[in-house]
């Protein structure tokens, strides 16, 4: 495993004080924090950095009387869902399957909201929760939650895609600021279920770019002897204002037929400009007995054509490190999960923010020369 000289924690379930969730004193049930992860990073006008922290808040006892619960918003509140056990399957402790339907259908064991954590310019120290503004659901498409959170400054205007979870749809909706701390919701940009929309920071040929990841259950076969293999990869898309996304026809980062460790892929970090071209940080996933192996891997993409990749590479840049997680061991109920969400620019280095084992926020200083030495 990479090794890198300034690589921590910054933020742990612990660090969240639920007594200021969104959810306090709206539902009949004691909560705990499952897991503070997956934090969208950017840069403030004052020099600090904004985390955008996904809150995954869970029900300490989601089984009682016979049934499993999940916490639902509705207009007015939130909800408590009780379906019987003999009907769902509940072997992961994030969800559970609802059985006897025509196709895969699940609920979840938390409601996740967004919070935004000021940290010290370098990353590495807090510097205020700001619960006044944290961003929980709001519509009937974001019942069940906000999720991911990835964060791009386009000119002087912050981008913020987030997954937005109901029975309606599995949509990505867009959020914008002038400052990053307050944010204005402009709805649902994406229809279809993509959890990985990363948007360029910065135009191409007068448009806004973006990174997306839609998925399905089926997939067509590639010919055989195919670099590539079928499955779920990372497309493009462009947009005149943010709001209507075109498909970009040319497909972009495809998993290798070659190797395992990237079979399922996805975006990462919202891909920044270097005098290279567009430095982007993807996950991909090795299967497994649970969820999968999730590393970070990178590629760099034309400036003028982002659906080329000019440079990659196949071994992991960032992977999981138990040692990080330690101190919380008895907290953990994943393994082998690192993903990345967030980057920013610091001299010599990029300043990394990633979720490690979906419970925790992992900030990472990775040199330049990691990206542009190697050939």
């Amino acid at each position: 495993m990479t090794q890198y000289a300034i690589d921590r924690l910054v933020l742990t379930p612990d660090d969240i004080d639920l007594a200021r969730s969104p959810l306090a004193g709206k539902l009949d049930a004691e909560t705990y924090v499952l897991g503070a992860f997956n934090p969208g990073l950017t840069r403030l006008a004052n020099g600090n950095l904004l985390m955008m922290v996904r809150v995954a808040e869970a029900l300490k006892q989601p089984i009682r009387d016979g049934h499993v619960h999940a916490i639902r918003w509705e207009a007015g509140g939130y909800a408590l869902d009780a379906w019987p056990m003999d009907s769902v399957d509940t072997s992961d402790p994030r969800k559970f399957m609802v059985h006897d339907e025509a196709w895969r259908v699940m609920a979840l064991t938390s409601l996740s909201w967004l919070l935004p954590v000021e940290l010290s310019a370098d990353g590495l120290g807090v510097v205020a929760i700001h619960y006044d503004r944290a961003i929980a659901p709001m519509a009937d498409y974001q019942c069940y939650g906000l999720e991911d959170a990835r964060i791009s400054k386009v000119g002087e205007r912050y981008l913020m895609t987030t997954c937005s979870v109901s029975p309606e749809r599995h949509a990505t909706t867009l959020f914008t600021s002038d400052d990053a701390l307050d944010w204005r919701c402009e709805g649902i940009v994406l229809d279809h279920q993509n959890k990985d929309m990363l948007i360029f920071e910065g135009l191409i040929g007068g448009h806004y770019w973006a990174q997306t990841r839609p998925l399905g259950d089926l997939y067509f076969a590639y010919p055989p002897g195919s670099p590539w293999r079928p499955g779920p990869s990372i497309n493009l898309a462009t947009s005149p204002d943010a709001l209507h996304w075109k498909p970009h026809e040319k497909p972009g980062i495809r998993p290798h037929a070659a190797t395992l460790a990237t079979a399922r892929m996805g975006g990462g970090a919202p891909p920044i400009a270097t005098p290279e071209g567009w430095l982007t940080l993807w996950h991909g996933v090795e299967p497994n007995d649970s969820v999968g192996t999730y590393r970070t891997y990178w590629s760099i993409l034309d400036r003028d054509e982002p659906s080329r990749t000019v440079r990659t590479d196949h071994q992991p840049v960032l992977e999981a490190n138990p040692r990080l997680t330690a101190p919380i061991e008895a907290q953990m109920y994943l393994r082998d999960i690192v993903f990345t969400t967030g980057i920013v620019e610091d001299d010599e280095h990029y300043i990394v923010a990633s979720g490690e084992a979906d419970l925790a926020c992992r900030i990472t200083h990775i040199p330049k020369a990691v990206f542009f030495t190697a050939r």
